[in-house]
C-alpha cells in the first residue's frame, strides 16, 4: 500500500515561510523510502510550489489522500480534517488559551498530535527545533535595535549599519555584516559615552549557541558576570571591543534560605526554594538577549519592578532587551506583547506600562518577534528537514489504530504524542483543566 503525506502551507502569519520537509528531502523520501508526497501550493513558501513538483510532489489544495499531515505552526480548527495525524508546534503544553479551541477540535474529529516541541530524549532534550536560528537571527535583529536606538539619541555608531535579519539573503551574509562591524569597532572604537558595551546573554542550549555564534563575528572579549560592575574602572577597559557575559542560573537566583547553596538539580526539582537575584546586574548591562527557557515555576529574569527602579533616574546603560525566547510576560515580564519582523520592536514605559513602537521613548527597547527563524527561512527549514528527516518515515508508516500502549512509535517520537485518536495521552491528561476553561 503506498503511503502517502502531506505538507500544509503555513498561514498564521504572512513571516511565517518555513516548511517543515525541503524539496530535496520530498525527493529523497519518494525514491529511498516509497512514500507519496501532497504539498499545499503557498504564495509566501520560501521554496515554491514549481521546486516541489519538479521532484514528484503533487501540489495541490486537498490534503485528505494523505495519512500524515507536517507542518511548522499551529492549524486553525476548521481547517482540521478528521482521523488524521498531525504534526507540527501545537503549543498547548503550557494549557495556552488561544490554542485549546483547535486542541478541542482535534480530538472532537479523533485525531493524532505529535508536537515537535515535545520529541526528546530520555534526559528531557529536544530533538527536533528551531532553536539556533532562533538565536541567530534575534542577536542580529538585537544588534540592528541597538544600532537604531543609539541613531535616535543622536549617537552615530557601527551598529546602525547592521539590518535585521530577514533583509539579508542568508545568514552568511548577516555573519558578514558582523564581522565588518567588528572590524571598525576595533579600527574606530565606540562612542565613549556607551563604553563600555557590554552584552549579557542569559541561557547556554540551543538558542544560545546560535547567538554565541554570531556575536563571535563582532570579535567580542568575555568577562564573567563578577566582573561585570568594576569593568568600567579597570585600566584596560577598551572601547575598541565589545565585552560579552554568560549567564547561567547560578547567576540569575539565589536560595532564598541563607544556609542553603546553590545546587542545579536542587533548583530544577526545587525552584520554589529560589528568588531572582539577577537585577544586580542590569545597570551595568548595554544589552540583554534572553535565551532562556522559562515556565511559571522559576523567578523571572528581569520584572517590570526591575526595570522601574533601574529607569527612576533618567537613561540607564541598558538600551535593548532581545526576548528571544518571547513568553508574554514571562522571564522579561516586559515582554508584554509579541511583535513580527516588520515591526519587531517597541520601547516599554516603565512610569506606565504602556508600548510604543519603534525605538523612540523613555524605558528599553524590547524586541520580542516569537517567529525569529523565519527570518531566515531556507536556512532553518533546510536545518530543520535534516533533524525531522529520520521520523519521517517512521511517523508515516506507524499503525494509529491500536491502543496507545502498543503504538510502535521510537520512544523519542512517541513521547510527543498528545492526542491519540481523539483523547490526551497519559502524560498530557493535565491539560484537561484547560479546555474546561475554554
Amino acid at each position: 500500500m503506498t503511503i502517502r503525506i502531506g505538507i500544509r502551507r503555513e498561514d498564521k502569519s504572512v513571516w511565517e515561510r518555513r516548511v517543515p520537509i525541503t524539496p530535496r528531502k520530498v525527493q529523497e523520501l519518494q525514491e529511498q523510502e516509497g512514500l507519496e508526497i501532497y504539498v499545499q501550493p503557498s504564495p509566501i513558501r520560501v521554496f515554491k510550489d514549481e521546486e516541489y513538483a519538479s521532484v514528484g510532489a503533487m501540489v495541490q489544495q486537498d490534503l485528505s489522500p494523505a495519512r500524515v499531515i507536517f507542518a511548522i505552526k499551529e492549524i486553525p480548527p476548521e481547517l482540521l480534517l478528521p482521523q488524521k495525524t498531525y504534526v507540527f508546534f501545537a503549543h498547548v503544553i503550557k494549557g495556552q488559551s488561544y490554542n485549546m479551541p483547535m486542541l478541542r477540535r482535534l480530538m472532537e474529529l479523533g485525531c493524532q498530535l505529535i508536537d515537535y516541541e515535545k520529541v526528546t530524549n530520555e534526559r528531557g532534550r529536544r530533538l527536533i527545533f528551531f532553536g539556533w536560528h532562533a538565536g541567530a537571527a534575534g542577536l542580529v535583529d538585537t544588534l540592528w535595535a541597538l544600532g537604531q536606538r543609539l541613531q535616535w539619541e543622536g549617537l552615530d555608531n557601527p551598529f546602525s549599519a547592521i539590518r535585521q535579519t530577514h533583509s539579508y539573503d542568508s545568514l552568511a551574509e548577516a555573519r558578514a555584516a558582523l564581522r565588518e562591524v567588528g572590524q571598525r569597532i576595533r579600527e574606530e572604537g565606540l562612542p565613549e559615552s556607551i563604553s563600555p558595551l557590554t552584552i549579557g546573554v542569559a541561557g547556554y542550549g540551543n538558542v544560545g549557541q546560535g547567538a554565541f555564534d554570531m556575536l563571535s563575528e563582532l570579535g567580542v572579549q568575555e568577562i564573567a558576570p563578577e566582573d561585570l560592575a568594576t569593568l568600567a574602572t579597570e585600566p584596560s577597559v577598551s572601547r575598541h571591543c565589545v565585552y560579552q557575559v554568560v549567564f547561567k542560573e547560578e547567576h540569575i537566583v539565589e536560595p532564598k534560605s541563607p544556609g542553603l547553596e546553590f545546587d542545579l538539580q536542587h533548583y530544577y526539582e526545587h525552584s520554589d526554594l529560589y528568588r531572582g537575584c539577577f537585577e544586580q546586574y542590569l545597570p551595568h548591562l548595554s544589552l540583554l538577549i534572553n535565551a532562556n527557557y522559562w515556565n511559571g515555576r522559576y523567578p523571572r529574569l528581569v520584572t517590570k519592578d526591575s526595570i522601574r527602579r533601574l529607569y527612576s533616574e533618567g537613561q540607564p546603560k541598558l538600551r535593548v532587551i532581545g526576548d528571544v525566547s518571547c513568553d508574554i510576560e514571562g522571564a522579561i515580564q516586559v515582554t508584554v506583547r509579541s511583535t513580527e519582523p516588520d515591526e519587531p520592536v517597541y520601547v516599554y514605559d516603565p512610569r506606565t506600562g504602556q508600548t510604543n513602537d519603534g525605538v523612540a521613548g523613555s524605558g528599553p527597547v524590547v524586541l520580542a518577534v516569537d517567529i525569529l527563524p523565519s527570518e531566515v527561512p531556507r536556512d532553518a527549514s533546510e536545518y530543520f528537514s535534516d533533524m525531522l528527516d529520520p521520523y519521517i518515515p517512521i511517523i508515516a508508516r506507524a499503525d494509529y489504530t491500536v491502543p496507545f500502549e502498543q503504538l510502535q512509535l521510537p520512544p523519542e517520537i512517541k513521547r510527543g504524542v498528545i492526542v491519540y485518536q481523539g483523547q490526551l495521552t497519559p502524560d498530557y491528561r493535565y491539560i484537561e483543566q484547560y479546555l474546561d476553561r475554554s
